[in-house]
């Protein structure tokens, strides 16, 4: 939906289904209820998930006319659709494997160009769209393997220079405005904002502006202009707070660089201060979110400085790690709980990150990305059109907010 702040969606990864009936019956189910109780009067976005499957389902002719007609039946929209996980996301162990097939992959390529013929089928006449996407591969499958990943590095930056090009052949003929949202994240092959600014200036602008220049005449400003309008940063929040990360010093580092936004996607992590508390208690008590399902990295700060870990498992059982400052872990939590009796969350800095968008406007995209409700603790656990329904309506008192009560 329109606010004041930019289109405002949740993203539909949090309903199961990786074939498009089954998901499409999801949305049929909890939209309409969504819509009446945070947008009754006004046209909601939706900010559309779908499987590397659903996506070859959907791409058939009379399949996406359902879905347009069922969006105008509705009064919804799609404007962003996430593209990072490509296969199962939800009742089976994922794991590392959001990452499969990575960026040096034909299949990644070949998925991530469907998505945008769909979302440019879908795209209401004046909205640009996007497309968030994975960090190229996940780090530490090349533990001690720099020549491959460096191999992979490079491979998949041609991809992404491919599909550049694809966004601005899209532009020329329909003058749709379309872009690819890298999203850094914890172990990912870029983690952060300092690595994704250091990979577009280092790697990814002397990839694709000579492709650019000769594939279409340009000359190199005009190619770096066209690099610059389609590939942009998907700036996850819990992903930026679980590195500690500064949500205003990585944002003016991008402004800095050149590089745009291209989603806000608002996401709390999962937050540990140990003074003062018993560190048993603190670990009998983040057992309850080591679940099976999802990845939750965990980065621990200490005098000494940062420690990482691939998951909560292996922190939890590092003795060391108990004599930390704070524990971060990438377990997107509620953005309306503040804290978690002895746990707490990094809902400031989604408050934070809603205060930059509103006073700079940076994009024209935020997406809730809170997708774990069905690997909570049992006492978090609502039903998932109630849970929907409170986050948005929390984000849109932020966003509503008044400079005094901020």
């Amino acid at each position: 939906m329109q606010t004041p702040a930019g289109q405002l969606t949740f993203c539909t990864n949090i309903f199961p289904g990786e074939d498009w009936e089954t998901h499409f019956t999801a949305l049929k189910a909890h939209v309409p209820a969504i819509k009446q109780a945070v947008s009754p009067s006004r046209p909601m976005g939706i900010g559309l998930r779908l499987s590397n499957k659903a996506s070859l389902q959907l791409s058939h002719e009379d399949q996406l006319h359902r879905l347009l007609q069922w969006l105008k039946d509705t009064d919804c929209y799609v404007f962003t659709m996430n593209g990072f996980p490509y296969g199962q996301f939800h009742h089976s162990q994922v794991k590392d494997q959001v990452h499969v097939p990575d960026w040096a992959t034909d299949a990644r390529l070949q998925y991530t160009l469907r998505l945008f013929r769909l979302l440019s089928a879908m795209l209401p006449e004046g909205m640009h769209g996007g497309v968030s996407t994975a960090p190229i591969s996940y780090k530490p499958w090349f533990t001690g393997k720099p020549e491959q990943a460096a191999a992979v590095l490079e491979k998949g930056t041609w991809q992404i220079a491919t599909v550049i090009m694809a966004l601005h052949r899209i532009h020329r003929s329909t003058g749709r405005v379309l872009h690819l949202d890298l999203e850094p994240e914890a172990d990912g092959m870029i983690a952060s904002t300092e690595e994704f600014i250091h990979w577009y200036a280092n790697t990814l602008l002397p990839v694709a502006l000579p492709l650019l220049e000769e594939e279409f005449s340009l000359s190199a400003a005009k190619a770096e202009a066209v690099v610059r309008e389609h590939l942009r940063i998907c700036f996850d929040v819990c992903h930026c707070a679980v590195g500690f990360e500064s949500i205003g010093d990585a944002v003016s580092r991008l402004t800095a660089a050149g590089i745009r936004i291209g989603k806000w996607q608002l996401s709390a992590a999962l937050k540990v201060h140990f003074k003062g508390k018993d560190p048993e208690a603190l670990m009998a008590e983040l057992q309850k979110f080591d679940e099976p399902v999802y990845l939750h990295q965990v980065v621990s700060r200490d005098k000494t400085g940062f420690r990482h870990f691939t998951d909560l498992s292996p922190a939890i059982g590092d003795a060391e790690a108990r004599g930390a400052d704070q524990w971060r872990s990438h377990f997107h939590v509620p953005l309306f709980i503040s804290d978690y009796g002895l746990l707490g969350a990094t809902q400031q800095e989604v408050c934070q990150a809603i205060n930059i968008q509103k006073e700079g406007h940076l994009c024209d995209h935020l997406e809730i990305e809170t997708y774990t409700w069905d690997v909570l603790p049992e006492a978090l656990k609502l039903p998932i059109g109630e849970s929907i329904i409170r986050e948005i309506k929390w984000v849109l008192n932020q966003i509503y907010a008044t400079t005094d009560h901020e």
